[in-house]
């Protein structure tokens, strides 16, 4: 993602951060979802299971398959995909709709079994995923970073507690997407109204 000033990116004169220049579908996925808090424990799994499937592939071709993703993992339940055996992930494997790499299945099976762990823990993945919060004042200036002390320990404690593909750099997109950061560019018509939410928005607490 560049860092380059913004500009209007869907014909309707609104400046946004430069990467919506990168697939016709971005500027909604943009204005709608990126950066705006999020507390519900499914769509908090659902973002670090795709962000996990995106490593070493463009968002774009994850955003496109997103739908398909949802069906095949059951809406991203992860009481229903914890009980996943050796036949749904060869049935995984043969579906066309989703990124077919059996490493990344896997993890989503392993994490499923993570996130349960964390909701008897600290009551809700939300709970857990925004004791990360960093401090806005030590954040970089937007999008001219891919990691943050915040999304190393992150990684680190999913990783002790046996989560895979969950690298810091996976961890910091997970955070600029569901909130816990606005890395929305200066002069994004967005990123005012992501500050707004986030003010508004009361993190789910343990």
């Amino acid at each position: 993602m560049s860092h380059s000033p913004p500009g209007p990116h869907a014909g309707d004169g609104l400046p946004r951060c430069r990467w919506c220049d990168g697939a016709p579908e971005f500027p909604a996925y943009h204005d709608a979802e990126w950066g705006f808090p999020v507390a519900d424990d499914r769509r908090l799994f659902e973002k670090v299971c795709l962000e996990a499937f995106q490593s070493g592939l463009s968002w774009r071709t994850i955003l496109g398959k997103r739908e398909h993703f949802r069906l095949a993992f059951l809406g991203f339940d992860f009481d229903r995909i914890a009980a996943f055996g050796p036949r749904d992930v060869e049935r995984l494997l043969q579906d066309e709709g989703i990124v077919r790499h059996r490493g990344k299945i896997e993890a989503v099976i392993r994490n499923a079994a993570g996130a349960q762990a964390l909701v008897k823990e600290f009551g809700s993945l939300g709970a857990y995923f925004w004791r990360f919060e960093p401090d806005p004042a030590t954040l970089a200036a937007p999008q001219t970073v891919s990691t943050h002390a915040a999304s190393v320990a992150m990684s680190k404690d999913l990783k002790k507690r046996g989560w895979a593909f969950v690298g810091p750099t996976t961890a910091y997109a997970f955070m600029q997407a569901m909130g816990l950061v606005n890395d929305h560019e200066p002069g994004c018509h967005a990123r005012a109204k992501v500050a707004a939410a986030r003010a508004k928005f009361k993190p789910p607490v343990a």
